[in-house]
């Protein structure tokens, strides 16, 4: 079972028709929650109210802003299957996060991924965040509709996305500068951890290291926000 804290990754997750057992929502919220109530009752979920200091000890993440959701969902897709669904896709695109420690950026990359029509993003299973309340939280409910899956190495899966025909992209300093760069086909982005950037090996099995060129006394964006930025850059070559 899993936990989904907050107001929208709760209604996020009823408009995904996650399978949802209960839902707790505290006692005299008012209408503040009543997209919740209403979407709870058309899904047929049930609604438990309980006190605010219930809820405090429940929660494991961020805030839970009056409401949490106990999901019984398989919270990862198996690897291959992500792949398959993705190259049904007119335009597959994956993202691969080699090794995102903090849940906050991840939950960031998540809702990136989402907003830039990515089919999924690929995590390691090893020195990386994983799927959690916090990281639900600050996706804002990206979580519930991006397919995540979890791998043991993100060498080897970078290899099995180029057998599956894919072009690897990684963001990474010393690149290609990003907006003179054609991308095109299926492509998957990887993004390193917030302080090592991409890992040699991987960096070593992109097809192409991107870029993004800076301006002022600053040496780099904060990973989750560099990967918008490629993403969206991708979106916009393809429009």
């Amino acid at each position: 079972m899993s936990q989904v804290e907050g107001r929208n990754p709760v209604l996020e997750a009823l408009r995904a028709g996650a399978e949802i057992n209960k839902i707790f929502v505290q006692r005299q919220s008012g209408g503040s929650l009543k997209h919740i109530y209403d979407a709870a009752k058309q899904a047929g979920v049930v609604l438990v109210e309980t006190d605010r200091k219930n809820l405090d000890n429940m929660s494991e993440g961020r805030p839970h802003q009056g409401v949490i959701a106990h999901i019984s969902v398989e919270e990862y897709v198996d690897l291959d299957e992500l792949i398959v669904r993705s190259k049904m896709s007119p335009h597959p695109l994956l993202v691969v996060t080699d090794h995102i420690e903090d849940p906050h950026n991840l939950g960031a990359i998540l809702r990136s991924s989402l907003a830039a029509g990515a089919q999924g993003v690929i995590i390691p299973k090893r020195r990386s965040a994983a799927l959690s309340p916090a990281v639900s939280k600050a996706s804002a409910g990206a979580s519930a509709h991006l397919p995540v899956s979890r791998v043991a190495n993100i060498a080897q899966t970078v290899v099995k996305l180029q057998e599956s025909g894919y072009w690897i992209v990684g963001a990474e300093a010393g690149g290609e500068n990003l907006f003179q760069t054609k991308l095109s086909g299926p492509l998957a982005v990887v993004v390193g951890s917030e302080g090592q950037g991409v890992s040699r090996l991987v960096r070593e099995k992109c097809d192409l290291l991107v870029e993004i060129p800076m301006q002022g006394p600053l040496g780099s964006l904060n990973a989750s926000v560099a990967l918008s930025v490629v993403l969206f850059e991708i979106v916009r070559q393809r429009l």
